[in-house]
């Protein structure tokens, strides 16, 4: 695997890739990988296909009372990781490559970024969307994976990608969960113990909420008795939300994809969550 640091190195190893007319597979990531970023590159290994992947923690989605300083960088734990899953380059920036003196460009995505975390967030998703967009431009892939537990930056990419002509396949690769149902995440590091026993109310809570909405139970109700059991649990609900799979919007028609979203704390740290809703 080629761990490339410098645009101009990047350029050209691209080119040569792009040589042998492959498909590139892009997996950008902000490091800490677990077994979910694995799953995506795994997702993204196709014949005649070369995976890239990018790891770049982003400071421009970060709030200014959140964890840049503490998030967990293990740099040659990842490339490590990156190589035995079979990854054929990864991208590692420094902050001052991707936001060059001057930097005063941001792009902002309406309709899905509102709400949710964007609310609870302010900011965070043209932090995502800029970092995005530059990663798109720099690596020029023909596909990218991102997984579904971030399912509001999923929709925010993907309608960036649909109305700036990106041209570039957006795969959403489902969530991966410890055994217990935990969706797997890099600040589930943490948790101390206590807080990762009492943490599996949250996956259980939406999997109780998301069967009956999809028996057609009232979603006021149904959202009250798991925002309930959540507190009763040690969480400090931020939200939790019947939601259209496709625009976000709140209030979706039972015609149409449903997600329950939901974030909440255990201690200081904050976890996400969504679940489809199927009737039945």
């Amino acid at each position: 695997m080629q761990v490339i640091r410098d645009r101009e190195a990047l350029v050209a190893a691209l080119a040569a890739l792009r040589a042998d007319g492959v498909r590139i597979a892009f997996v950008p990531t902000m490091g800490a990988l677990h077994a979910g970023h694995i799953a995506l590159i795994e997702a993204a290994k196709r014949p005649g296909t070369r995976v890239v992947a990018s790891i770049f923690v982003n400071p421009k989605q970060f709030g200014p009372n959140e964890d840049l300083g503490r998030y967990p960088r293990r740099e040659q734990t990842d490339i490590r990781m990156l190589t035995e899953a079979g990854c054929d380059l990864v991208w590692m920036p420094g902050v001052e490559a991707m936001y060059q003196d001057g930097h005063a460009t941001t792009i902002h995505v309406a309709g899905v970024s509102e709400g949710y975390d964007g609310e609870s967030r302010p900011g965070h998703f043209d932090g995502v969307a800029t970092v995005v967009a530059k990663l798109f431009n720099q690596v020029k892939p023909d596909a990218a994976y991102f997984g579904e537990k971030d399912f509001q930056q999923l929709a925010v990419i993907r309608r960036m990608v649909a109305d700036l002509d990106f041209g570039i396949e957006i795969v959403g690769v489902p969530t991966q969960r410890d055994d217990d149902g935990l969706a797997l995440s890099s600040r589930n590091i943490y948790l101390d113990e206590e807080q990762r026993a009492k943490a599996v109310a949250l996956p259980r809570a939406l999997g109780v909420a998301a069967r009956a909405i999809g028996r057609g139970e009232e979603a006021a109700t149904v959202l009250a008795d798991a925002r309930a059991t959540l507190t009763a649990a040690g969480f400090e609900v931020d939200y939790i939300a019947l939601a259209d799979a496709e625009t976000l919007a709140p209030d979706p028609a039972a015609d149409r994809p449903r997600r329950l979203l939901a974030a909440a704390r255990m201690g200081a740290t904050r976890l996400i969550d969504n679940i489809a809703i199927t009737d039945g």
